[in-house]
């Protein structure tokens, strides 16, 4: 059997979602694909996919498996692109993970144009506002919107995002315009919770500055808590990029300006350092530079009108 060849299968099959098609990508035969991957098995001493006649999917042992040959191969082909000097073309399946939100309205559109310049690539993508582990899942590269930790992780920075307090005309003009953390106690607010678990306190740039509003709605989803604070229903904490619409045509304004804790960096992540395969190491290029020229992630694009009307009446 030879090993790397089998790997390269077994890689094949779970991107294909069958033998089949996967024997066609690798120019062999269904039969062949099916005793590559029963050999594997054997020499593993443990199944990697479960079958039915109508489907296929990968075991827990499966899913471990596919994420170590994953880095185990791009390695290799980015060792033999830097040994023989050859610049690698990008090609396979490039598996990208970013934030719900952010992902549809920035990450989805640049993919679209990598994948349009690059005909030998594909792509997976998973949008979800939840950490993704990149090797244990499986993914080439993340878009991260927080401080990071200390990892193995090669981290390129594209940019930082505004926090900030937001709420409709109707609801200021109803409730008055909070100035400072400690107005908080008399105001409402749209809550978000993550996974069940309850809001976090609200947080400002001096850190014995405290306040928190009374949370008569708690959601568990970006769009609904803006909808909510667009009708009046209280003041909403959020990242810039989720509000850039809603602030520059006047639904929501921006209120405690003054009082905004530090942005929150905003990196493409990926495993593997300069060993990064060819399609990770052209997709981190392409996305870096286009995601430096959206402006919310430069600290601009929340300016309106309405909000310069707003601010000259504060």
């Amino acid at each position: 059997m030879d090993h790397l060849d089998t790997l390269r299968t077994f890689v094949a099959v779970a991107d294909a979602g069958g033998f089949a098609k996967a024997a066609r990508q690798r120019a062999s035969s269904a039969p062949a694909v099916t005793r590559a991957i029963g050999a594997l098995e054997r020499h593993l001493g443990t199944p990697l996919l479960h079958r039915t006649t109508r489907s296929l999917r990968l075991t827990e042992a499966g899913e471990s498996f596919l994420a170590d040959c994953r880095r185990i191969l791009g390695e290799l082909d980015a060792a033999e692109a830097a040994v023989t000097g050859v610049r690698t073309e990008p090609r396979g399946v490039l598996a990208v993970t970013a934030p719900s939100l952010f992902g549809r309205r920035h990450v989805a559109p640049l993919l679209l144009d990598f994948l349009t310049a690059h005909p030998q690539v594909s792509a997976r993508a998973f949008f979800a506002d939840r950490v993704v582990h990149l090797i244990d899942e499986g993914y080439d590269v993340a878009l991260r919107i927080a401080h990071l930790a200390d990892s193995s992780l090669t981290a390129v920075p594209v940019g930082a995002l505004r926090r900030v307090v937001v709420a409709s005309p109707a609801y200021l003009a109803q409730h008055g315009e909070p100035r400072a953390p400690a107005d908080l106690a008399t105001h409402l607010a749209i809550g978000f919770h993550f996974d069940g678990r309850a809001s976090a306190p609200w947080l400002f740039n001096n850190p014995r500055e405290v306040g928190q509003p009374q949370q008569r709605l708690l959601v568990n989803a970006i769009d609904v808590k803006i909808a909510a604070a667009c009708a009046g229903h209280g003041l909403a904490r959020t990242l810039a990029y989720q509000v850039t619409d809603e602030v520059r045509d006047g639904r929501l304004c921006i209120v405690m300006v003054e009082h905004e804790p530090p942005p929150v960096p905003v990196h493409l992540v990926y495993p593997a350092g300069r060993m990064a395969a060819a399609k990770v190491r052209s997709f981190v290029g392409f996305a870096a530079e286009r995601l430096r020229q959206v402006p919310v992630l430069q600290g601009r694009g929340l300016e309106s009108p309405q909000d310069a009307a707003h601010a000259a009446v504060r």
